[in-house]
């Protein structure tokens, strides 16, 4: 069974949660500097971790590096500041308080994050976060997003932005014809956080990460994302264990280089550019960025269009992303521990394209020998209990990193806390271990086709094993 995005779907995948009035900066407790492959770098440190932000991993995408594959970053002299966000990628943010961005958006936007524990002592296992939004909206930089929690668990977390509308997936015959990256085209976005594992690969001891111990962790487009990397032909090696959280997958099998040149054309129409114009490309590349966003963002994604449709989402270019379903089943992926789950009122409910396409994964990756940790989270914070039907889609995230704190400020009860320590837990050991078990914590085994149980992070702010009555 195939997956795609729907409208609802689209407005819902937004992988970010609003942070409250109680979120603050802390005064930092001292200086911390780093020398990396690009030069030296000063990060701070608060309540015993160590931060770094706004680290470039690549070039800036913009005049003619835009709709190019990520080029290498410049080096610099001196000291650079790494205590800052850098810019969220360009686009138009969604309207209501699901993403907010904590910098502008801009296309210069190819910079990444980084916490580590103070006192850690050897090398740390490093977990990848993934950020959602429908590939058009998102960022790595909601305070929700801050690896600071997870990192006091004894690993260290990375951060980054990737291209995302226009600028993340983009197709046009005279960008084929120039070929300037010998056959990486359209999946930009996709090309970004390819550059950012292998960046991790090169750089990350220089803060005592441990690049052979690194794991990918993403939510719904990031999710997504996952799914692509753990497939992709161009990732193998780049990590070790695999997060996917109301992912989906999405099948990409109809989503082809032809179809978006054709939606590419549509778009450079729209702005008077014809397909037969040989500046077509120059073109392009002269439009400011607001004329490329062109409003595009979650609540007009999937909006009825008054014309030809002029954005395509990733595409299946059987080099950087293949078509994920036909891989799994075929066998033609990356064989590593994963966790896959859902919310409990995610998008669709229990036979939605989230929880389905959890389901479908655990059991196709258990049948072909990949341990597998199954899950479906239930928690609903106190202060979010009136009226809910169970946890809705993305309202994981803050237990998950340990922000619930920042989310839900004044209203988080000590349950919250609760279940913000125990989600946090099992992540954390799951990076450091292949496995989410840990001493104190509910016993959560791998995915069994012959039991079908799953790990219900429940209503109650604790975890138990249950049968998926859906999975028969």
């Amino acid at each position: 069974m195939a997956f795609k995005l729907t409208p609802i779907v689209a407005i819902a995948i937004l992988g970010c949660l609003a942070p409250s009035a109680s979120a603050r900066n802390a005064a930092p407790d001292a200086q911390q500097d780093v020398r990396i492959e690009t030069g030296a770098l000063r990060g701070d440190s608060v309540d015993g971790i160590i931060a770094f932000k706004g680290i470039p991993f690549a070039a800036p995408p913009v005049g003619e590096l835009r709709w190019r594959a990520p080029q290498p970053a410049s080096s610099w002299s001196g000291t650079r500041d790494a205590t800052h966000y850098g810019h969220d990628c360009m686009q138009n943010p969604f309207p209501s308080d699901a993403a907010p961005l904590g910098t502008p958006p801009a296309e210069d936007c190819l910079y990444l994050n980084i916490w580590k524990p103070a006192a850690a002592k050897g090398k740390l296992p490093v977990m990848v976060w993934i950020y959602g939004g429908g590939f058009v909206n998102g960022g790595s930089s909601p305070p929700t997003y801050s690896g600071a929690e997870l990192a006091k668990k004894g690993i260290m977390v990375v951060s980054f932005n990737y291209r995302l509308g226009r600028f993340g997936t983009f197709a046009h015959p005279q960008l084929t014809k120039a070929d300037a990256d010998h056959g990486l085209i359209a999946n930009y976005g996709y090309m970004d956080q390819l550059s950012a594992l292998h960046w991790v690969q090169r750089n990350i001891a220089a803060f005592g990460g441990d690049p052979s111990n690194v794991t990918i962790v993403g939510e719904s487009a990031g999710g997504i994302s996952v799914h692509m990397l753990v497939t992709s032909p161009m990732a193998q090696g780049l990590f070790q264990k695999a997060v996917a959280m109301s992912g989906g997958p999405v099948a990409l099998g109809d989503s082809t280089l032809a179809s978006a040149e054709a939606i590419g054309i549509a778009f450079a129409q729209s702005k008077n550019i014809q397909p037969d114009d040989p500046q077509a490309l120059a073109k392009l590349r002269a439009l400011d960025a607001e004329q490329v966003t062109d409003g595009l963002n979650l609540a007009t994604l999937f909006a009825a269009p008054e014309g030809p449709r002029t954005f395509a989402s990733p595409i299946a270019d059987g080099r950087i992303a293949v078509d994920v379903l036909d891989a799994y089943r075929g066998g033609r992926f990356a064989h590593v521990p994963m966790m896959v789950g859902a919310t409990s009122d995610d998008i669709g409910g229990a036979n939605g394209p989230m929880a389905t396409g959890a389901r479908m994964i655990a059991d196709t990756l258990t049948r072909q020998g990949v341990p597998t940790y199954y899950y479906r989270f239930s928690y609903v914070a106190d202060a979010a209990r009136a009226g809910s039907k169970g946890a809705q889609h993305a309202t994981d995230i803050p237990f998950f990193f340990h922000t619930e704190a920042i989310k839900y400020g004044r209203d988080t009860s000590s349950t919250d806390r609760d279940a913000g320590q125990l989600a946090s837990s099992y992540l954390a050991n799951f990076v450091k271990t292949n496995t989410p078990e840990g001493e104190a914590l509910p016993h959560w085994p791998a995915y069994s086709t012959r039991k079908k149980l799953m790990l219900d992070l429940n209503a109650q702010g604790d975890a138990n094993l249950k049968p998926d009555i859906e999975n028969k």
